[in-house]
């Protein structure tokens, strides 16, 4: 048995404290799946550029929040640990167990797809997602394309889908209420 072999399965059975005790010290991040640390590759960079100009245009006041890149969101119903490209908090942060790097509520979760992961944040991610009380808006923003997904949530309880395409649109989305204009998104990406 190789040595990364046999980490991966002394891997496969850490707590949650484990787990972060290890995060803390990584060079890499991981996400944790109730038990199981699953290292996340890197990004390119059309994804680092595209979330830079998400942060810039989500220049929101009070009481809004926003983290990005290395602010793990922790979704106790799965177990799981996350870490979104970026989220945005209405009211106060909420932190799990009194820690300053793992939050609990965020009210808009955006994701910027990878060809590896974007199946798995339109399913199983979204519907983990879907257990954070506050959750109410989603955004999966694309790399080689100026497109994005918004799912949000309506007054009835029932989740609801639009597309935007093409540099010329804007996404509005609820959270501080505010217009994305996909121009300044997709700023200085190459397709």
């Amino acid at each position: 048995m190789t040595a990364s072999i046999a980490a991966q399965l002394i891997a496969a059975s850490l707590t949650p404290d484990e787990y972060r005790a290890l995060e803390e010290k990584s060079e890499t991040r991981h996400e944790y799946c109730d038990g199981v640390s699953i290292p996340m590759t890197g990004g390119t960079s059309s994804h680092n550029q595209i979330g830079l100009n998400l942060i810039r245009l989500l220049d929101l006041d009070p009481p809004f929040t926003v983290f990005a890149l290395d602010m793990r969101l922790w979704l106790p119903t799965y177990n799981h640990g996350t870490y979104p490209d970026l989220m945005v908090i209405e009211g106060d942060p909420s932190f799990s167990d009194g820690r300053r790097d793992e939050v609990l509520n965020p009210t808009l979760i955006i994701e910027v797809l990878s060809p590896s992961t974007a199946d798995y944040d339109r399913t199983k991610k979204f519907s983990k997602y879907c257990s954070i009380p506050e959750f109410r808006e989603y955004l999966l923003v694309a790399q080689e394309e100026p497109a994005i997904d918004r799912f949000w949530l309506g007054e009835d309880g029932d989740w609801r889908w639009r597309r935007t395409e093409g540099l010329t649109e804007t996404c509005s989305i609820a959270t501080g209420n505010l217009a994305l204009p996909l121009s300044k998104i997709y700023r200085s990406v190459n397709f």
